[in-house]
């Protein structure tokens, strides 16, 4: 007998009585049962999300160095997945950050945020080694990378929660939502793995039920969010939709914070898993619509800037190295550009100031000594939507 249409997603159970006493909702397996009504509307967005996703990957191979794009977006997403759990770093604190630059921001958000790259790079890398597949393993890996020096390092980097959490309120008792008991973390894990490696759904749609199950389980004591968006990308990389990790739906749940967490809690009050799947993929077709129109955007600015730089005569190929170096980078200074492109600081200085005079790249700092040249153009293309 199916179960009604309040427990599709799981059940709430009695975890504590008394005046203290608090309910914990328990995951119900995916997929969810009744099954998934696929409607001709959700199969139209389903195509239209494969669509945008294959539109996206190809753009991949129209970059010259698609290593060049995915640096700087890694890192906007990094910012915007931070953004969401609080902190207050941009990507500019960030590119300052990683250049030895002063943030303009407390250094602990910034060093979440660089967390977060870290975390992810080290999944991906697992996955397509071949070391080990996408898995409960491979989370707790990344989130303990995740978690490495920064606020809630302390409680229990790479490992499940042994104690209950909550959502809202102070306590469990008057909590907006309750995640399921610590002693029920370890199989409910167990059957999300086993369901990200099925193929009885799409691919996208495995991918919208996993994050909502993750969420729903909420397997550590901080940091699931950052986990459970980095789980999407981390999925179509092994799925290979994408060949690289170039879809990411930060910047789409932060513009739509209120109706993303209610989509959520109605999966669990409601079994509404239909109208969170319609959310989904219509964040889908959005954000891979967006990074390409920015990959785009910036292949058609460095390649017209590398034009102009081509026209300087005298030491354009000093300044073609740097400019090029800015384009992967962003943010760059004299002395460590001389330094990964084996020339004399004077030459790079030479350099420099041509680009700056080309208005192509900025002087940050102020400072006399230490300066910092940013990419102007190429950072605000990739503002542009954030």
């Amino acid at each position: 007998m199916a179960p009604p249409a309040n427990e599709r997603a799981g059940r709430m159970v009695v975890v504590q009585g008394g005046p203290d006493g608090y309910s914990a909702f328990l995951p119900s397996s995916l997929p969810p049962e009744p099954p998934l009504v696929i409607s001709v509307g959700i199969v139209s967005l389903i195509e239209k999300a494969n669509q945008a996703l294959g539109r996206l990957d190809g753009v991949t191979l129209l970059l010259p160095d698609p290593g060049r794009f995915l640096y700087s977006y890694v890192r906007k997403e990094a910012v915007l997945s931070s953004q969401i759990e609080g902190t207050q770093s941009s990507l500019s604190d960030l590119l300052l950050f990683e250049n030895e630059g002063a943030p303009g921001v407390p250094i602990d958000d910034v060093e979440e945020t660089s967390n977060y790259i870290a975390a992810m790079n080290h999944g991906l890398g697992r996955i397509k080694s071949g070391e080990l597949p996408l898995s409960s393993r491979l989370l707790r890996e990344v989130h303990e990378l995740l978690m490495a020096g920064v606020r809630g390092g302390t409680k229990a980097p790479g490992e499940f929660r042994r104690s209950q959490n909550w959502l809202g309120g102070t306590r469990p008792g008057n909590a907006r939502f309750v995640p399921p008991p610590a002693t029920e973390v370890v199989a409910a894990m167990g059957d999300l793995e086993k369901f990200l490696h099925t193929d009885r759904e799409p691919i996208l749609v495995r991918a919208a039920l996993a994050h909502v199950q993750f969420e729903t389980i909420h397997p550590f004591l901080d940091g699931n969010g950052r986990v459970g968006r980095l789980l999407i990308t981390l999925l179509l990389c092994a799925e290979e939709v994408l060949r690289q990790p170039l879809l990411y739906l930060s910047l789409y749940f932060k513009r739509h914070r209120d109706a993303y967490y209610e989509h959520l809690q109605r999966v669990r009050t409601e079994g509404a898993w239909e109208e969170w799947l319609e959310f989904f993929l219509e964040g889908v077709i959005e954000v891979a619509r967006s990074a390409t129109e920015t990959a785009r955007g910036i292949v058609q600015l460095v390649d017209e800037d590398r034009a102009r730089v081509h026209a300087f005569g005298r030491g354009a190929a000093s300044a073609l190295r740097v400019h090029d170096l800015a384009s992967r980078r962003i943010v760059l200074s004299a002395g460590g550009t001389a330094e990964q492109l084996a020339l004399s600081v004077p030459t790079v200085n030479n350099a420099v100031s041509r680009l700056q005079e080309a208005g192509i790249l900025t002087e940050i700092t102020g400072r006399r000594r230490g300066r910092l040249y940013v990419y102007g153009a190429y950072l605000a293309l990739l503002q542009a939507d954030a």
